[in-house]
């Protein structure tokens, strides 16, 4: 029986294996074990019937090595208990050019079953080898495709950025030497359309590895329990002195926390602002009801927020700062709400962000539309949200206070009727919420309070609305007011409609009824006070018609309330200057 031994360098001299003939003519060849099969984890490496290297482990690589050239070799690859060139699992053969330079990267698997995809033991082969950069102050890097399970990849320097360095490489191929300037870099291997995969550090200069060549091989499994749990994919460096291959380090993505910010403050103050985020100007000139797409942020970090008039010229203009460290891979929404003014505005809440921390940016369920409702509007009372249109009056949201979010409702895309109520159930006005219409299906959205419900009493201001912000952001979208709404109780026999809606001096009212009567109106605020009485009114049977005048009503939304002997009904109205 053949004995083992332990050769020096892992391989005989040339001397040693073919005597003085193969000292004539040589090539020098390096070996890195790359096959991550474990049947294969040792190996022993037989060159013409002789015990070359011997228990040559996964991951490591011969030095550069004087063979024979010239002269036809036969290399056998055993299992690490091999007794003798017998034991072979595979066997490969090779006439070396004298003066050659060679890099034999063993790579596949050699199991039957347990791997997949299973590509057959190889010896890849590059024949243009080098031990050393062609300039001293470069490393001269050789990129290899040895990950099985692996598709086809691009490798991009991202830090420079230098770009795509190596364009579709397959498995089992090299791309040639990379001439590199000795520095520290980031690669990231991505697949071939560009998307990225995973990225590495390659601290070149670091290592001092100027005027070196080396070898970077994709090794191991993306997928290691298809794998036999195999070891995972990584990127893992040949130096010519051989030895364990190094891992290059992954290069951890840094945290970060999507983050939507909406502009909700109807102060005029503050009607355009900009938003600085640890000094650095973030946002430039963001305007009032508008919203940013969903960004990235850092997260694990503490962030100061400041917020700055729209003309300010650097930090030091911020008129509020405000203090995050958000959560890596958390999902915001901050909504900018109350008032910067020291006058001309009540009720004056402070300016404040608002935060949501369990944003979404599509909807939980194919199908749905997910909306979450946030109470921006400064003089509003506690409301609640019924629907009307689908859920028969049902309430959605309860008891909402200026501030707050209602958490997401999970709706099936359809076209919906929002109606406003105060906290006792009277109605203050509707909204048109056409979900279907706008083609939101799995969508996720916000639906905003917005603006004065007394102008008068805030600067004149914006009026009250509905106002939805999408997750790409942009503009606020307005929800259309629903002019008109069927009775809830009495003038049930009445068909009435208003117009303009939204007005200004003057609102037409047609109401069609099935039988004289007498009715009388108020208009109301949405805190239940009457601003305006509407003497009474007969009807006839028929098409009649009423003309109100609004001069004397400031700009906001309010209900037009009629009334006859069998109940009343609303129709929600806005006044605009």
């Amino acid at each position: 029986m053949l004995r083992k031994k332990t050769l020096p360098l892992f391989l005989l001299s040339a001397s040693c294996l073919f005597g003085t003939l193969a000292a004539a003519q040589t090539a020098r060849v390096q070996v890195i074990h790359n096959c991550a099969d474990a049947a294969a984890a040792t190996v022993d490496v037989y060159v013409n019937g002789s015990l070359a290297i011997d228990d040559f482990a996964f991951r490591t690589a011969t030095e550069f090595l004087d063979l024979p050239a010239g002269v036809d070799l036969e290399v056998g690859i055993a299992p690490g208990t091999s007794t003798g060139a017998g034991d072979a699992i595979a066997t490969f053969n090779y006439n070396l050019a004298d003066g050659g330079s060679y890099i034999l990267v063993a790579n596949g698997i050699v199991s039957a079953t347990g791997y997949s995809p299973a590509p057959a033991f190889d010896l890849d082969v590059f024949a243009a080898a080098q031990e050393e950069a062609d300039l001293p102050f470069n490393t001269d890097v050789l990129v290899m495709h040895g990950s099985t399970d692996a598709p086809v990849v691009d490798v991009a320097e991202t830090s420079v950025p230098a770009g795509t360095v190596v364009d579709d490489l397959a498995y089992g191929e090299f791309a040639g030497y990379l001439p590199l300037a000795t520095a520290d870099y980031v690669i990231e291997v991505q697949t071939a359309d560009g998307t990225p995969v995973v990225a590495y550090e390659a601290p070149l200069a670091t290592l001092a590895l100027n005027g070196a060549a080396l070898t970077v091989l994709a090794s191991g499994f993306l997928d290691p329990s298809a794998n036999s749990n195999g070891p995972a994919f990584g990127l893992w460096v040949a130096l010519p002195s051989g030895g364990d291959l190094i891992a290059l380090p992954v290069v951890e993505p840094p945290a970060t926390a999507r983050v939507q910010v909406i502009h909700n403050c109807a102060d005029a103050a503050a009607s355009t602002v900009d938003v600085y985020i640890n000094d650095d100007l973030a946002i430039d000139d963001f305007a009032f009801r508008t919203a940013t797409p969903f960004l990235d942020l850092p997260a694990e970090a503490d962030l100061a927020v400041g917020i700055a008039p729209g003309n300010s010229t650097g930090v030091e203009d911020v008129i509020a700062s405000f203090d995050f460290n958000l959560a890596d891979g958390g999902s915001y929404i901050l909504v900018a709400n109350g008032i910067v003014s020291a006058t001309g505005y009540s009720p004056a809440p402070a300016f404040d962000l608002d935060v949501f921390a369990t944003a979404r940016e599509a909807a939980d369920a194919t199908g749905n539309t997910d909306v979450l409702v946030m109470h921006g509007s400064t003089d509003a009372p506690v409301v609640d949200v019924a629907e009307l249109a689908a859920l028969g009056g049902a309430t959605i949201v309860d008891d909402l206070a200026y501030g707050e979010f209602e958490g997401y409702l999970e709706v099936p895309t359809n076209d919906y009727a929002l109606q406003v109520r105060t906290s006792d159930g009277t109605p203050v006005v509707t909204y048109s919420a056409p979900l279907a219409t706008l083609g939101l299906d799995d969508a996720a959205l916000t639906v905003l309070a917005s603006g004065f419900l007394a102008p008068a009493n805030n600067s004149n201001g914006p009026a009250f609305g509905l106002y939805v912000a999408l997750p790409a952001g942009g503009a606020l979208i307005p929800l259309p007011l629903i002019t008109n709404v069927g009775m809830e109780e009495g003038l049930s026999d009445v068909e009435l409609s208003a117009w303009p809606n939204p007005a200004t001096g003057e609102l037409n009212v047609s109401l069609t009824a099935a039988q004289g009567r007498s009715i009388t109106g108020t208009l109301v605020d949405m805190t239940g006070r009457t601003v305006l009485e509407i003497p009474t009114t007969d009807l006839v049977s028929g098409e009649n018609r009423l003309r109100i005048g609004l001069e004397t009503v400031p700009a906001g939304a309010y209900n037009l309330r009629l009334t006859d002997n069998d109940g009343s009904t609303a129709i929600p109205v806005q006044i605009v200057r």
